[in-house]
């Protein structure tokens, strides 16, 4: 075997092409004295180099090169010279973020009547107009644990034991009996629902939320590289889950089943007997419940509020709530998840997941953490009553007024803050889809309520019922204004009464 072949270089390139010299001096030793031998190599610009040893077929011990580029390759060249250049790019989990409402909002043509003030019915948050402010007795616990000096540096990544301590006590029951480790707080509701779905789902799996359903379980999800899949709700049965469908959705990659109780956007409050029906159909697929519970105990008349982990001992459940609603400060950022688990089917891994990803942030708001158990304790009764008496009130006003409006289909709600209306569009045959509707709504009275395929279920829009009364009673008056210019159908509307 030859040199060139010995040290696995390619010899055959042809010699034609440009060269470049390539002196490399190697030492060995023999016995006691150094010899050196003088190499020659040729590069060529196809990077193959011709190396000839003088040693005897021994393969030298190499010490340093020094290469001399005669004539370099025009490549070597141009990477030399490349200038760095900025290449910076948004990531993919921002790229797969997408909130149905936001992006339906804005691409809407939102010009009022400049002739009307405008009434916006369509923001969730009660306190925008200032009618509904929060309990003295809560704006005082802020002011004390400000004073008290003692929140201002970091809590433990998932709250102040004392904090969660009072949260526990507050939902504990004989049923579903909670500790201050059965609790996480987040940044509300919304990090609340965000951490359960980040601990109990992986990218590739799918979850189940309801249809309408609040457009931000969507969000969360697909942000997650999580799929979405959309049970039924039925508007003639009060919204209640159209249990057939919804176990019908289920398979292995099933990771949660979202049950969203009062709801938002529908305002419907489901029954103890059609929660145990939900809790059957986990129980059978072995399939976790999350349960959004932000709107718990806001329901109207005689309608109960139900939670649902006192219901089940081998479903597990990750319920969901806050201060935002029922509180009326949603500002405040004070969420927290109820770890229901009494089989232990969650196990230390869900448990410890939740802790992990709660130190993203290290917690929400150490000063309301500070308050929170003042806020529980000495909140009064008067103030919920108050809250949810007015809320029936308007939604009673609404329900009635829009009754009577030709080509509309108002669905009464049992509770939270909204209510669901129907569109007959083949009674408004210039109106191309519920966006149109409410478009056209905006433009010529002034109303702005948000249509409902923002929540996947076109035909719709939603009404929010936390403005004064008489904002709400112009509002209603507008709308059926609007519709008795552009109806083209048959008298008579209808409502939709549910059964209870």
């Amino acid at each position: 075997m030859g040199a060139e072949e010995r040290s696995g270089i390619n010899s055959k390139t042809p010699a034609s092409r440009n060269r470049s010299s390539v002196s490399i001096l190697s030492y060995s030793s023999e016995g006691t004295g150094a010899k050196v031998e003088h190499l020659r190599a040729t590069a060529m610009q196809s990077d193959s180099y011709v190396i000839k040893v003088n040693n005897n077929g021994l393969r030298p011990s190499v010490l340093d090169v020094h290469v001399n580029i005669q004539d370099p390759h025009p490549l070597l060249e141009k990477v030399k010279s490349r200038k760095p250049r900025w290449a910076v790019r948004a990531s993919e989990v921002s790229k797969k973020t997408f909130n149905p409402i936001r992006a339906l909002v804005d691409s809407m043509k939102m010009e009022p009547n400049p002739n009307k003030a405008m009434i916006a019915l369509s923001i969730g948050d009660p306190t925008v107009f200032g009618n509904l402010p929060t309990d003295d007795a809560v704006t005082l616990a802020m002011k004390n644990a400000i004073d008290s000096g003692k929140y201002n540096g970091y809590a433990p990544a998932v709250g102040y034991q004392a904090s969660r301590d009072a949260i526990a006590k507050y939902y504990s029951c004989p049923e579903a009996p909670l500790e201050a480790k059965d609790v996480i707080l987040a940044s509300g509701c919304s990090q609340a629902i965000e951490l359960c779905l980040a601990v109990l789902a992986n990218p590739g799996q799918n979850i189940l939320i309801p249809r309408p359903g609040f457009s931000l379980y969507k969000t969360l999800a697909l942000s997650m590289g999580i799929e979405v899949k959309l049970y039924n709700l039925l508007p003639e049965k009060c919204w209640e889950i159209d249990l057939k469908h919804l176990e019908s959705l289920i398979d292995d990659k099933t990771a949660c089943v979202i049950v969203n109780n009062p709801s938002n956007p529908c305002g419907s409050v489901f029954s103890k007997a059609h929660l145990k029906k939900i809790l059957a159909v986990a129980a059978r697929q072995c399939v976790p419940i999350l349960a959004d519970e932000i709107y718990a105990d806001m329901v109207f008349g005689d309608r109960k509020y139900q939670a649902m982990a006192p219901l089940s001992t081998t479903v597990p459940i990750l319920s969901c709530g806050g201060l935002a609603k029922r509180w009326l400060v949603p500002g405040w950022r004070m969420g927290w998840i109820l770890i229901n688990d009494r089989k232990d089917i969650f196990g230390k891994e869900i448990r410890e997941g939740l802790v992990s990803l709660s130190q993203r942030i290290l917690g929400p708001c150490t000063i309301v953490q500070g308050a929170l158990e003042q806020i529980i304790r000495r909140t009064p009764r008067e103030f919920y009553q108050n809250t949810i008496s007015f809320l029936k009130s308007n939604a009673d006003l609404c329900f009635t007024a829009l009754s009577a409006v030709p080509g509309l289909r108002p669905v009464r709600p049992d509770g939270a803050m909204y209510l669901m209306v129907g569109l007959e569009m083949e009674c408004f045959p210039e109106f191309e889809s519920d966006v149109d509707f409410t478009e056209r709504l905006i433009s010529e009275q002034s109303v702005f309520c948000l249509p409902a395929t923002c929540f996947e279920y076109p035909n719709y829009f939603r009404i929010v019922v936390t403005v004064p009364e008489e904002m709400m009673l112009e509002a209603c008056n507008r709308i059926q204004e609007f519709c008795e210019q552009h109806y083209q159908g048959h008298e008579g509307a209808q409502d939709l009464e549910c059964d209870k």
